[in-house]
């Protein structure tokens, strides 16, 4: 999970909203947990180089439900990340063993706006 927002983007700017539910034997399953959280601390690594990525916020309940969102300045920077070879065997990985239902959802964002308490 991320601590931060990602705030004062310039639009326009793309997102990919990944949400995903967790499968009932995600936990049961020996090496599970700690397979998948270092595939994504390797995600988060290999992301960083991806021209045009801007950051990324991610959450999840204690029942698996999890959405990230990530941010990249074009398309181009989505296309690239989606042929990554590591992240495409990371989705395969997910569809296989971790998941049991998600969603992709990629968008234009022609507006933004940020708050912070002072």
């Amino acid at each position: 999970m991320t601590q931060s927002l990602v705030a004062g983007l310039e639009p326009p700017y793309y997102t990919a909203v990944f949400t995903s539910l967790r499968s009932d034997d995600f936990t049961e399953v020996e090496g599970s947990a700690e397979a998948y959280a270092a595939t994504n601390a390797r995600m988060h690594e290999l992301v960083q180089d991806v021209p045009g990525f801007l950051g990324y916020e991610s959450a999840r309940t204690p029942g698996g439900l999890g959405i990230t969102v990530a941010y990249f300045r074009d398309l181009e920077g989505l296309a690239a990340w989606r042929r990554e070879p590591e992240h495409a065997e990371a989705q395969r990985r997910g569809r296989e063993e971790w998941y049991s239902a998600y969603s992709l959802h990629i968008g234009k964002v022609e507006r933004s706006h940020a708050f912070v308490r002072p």
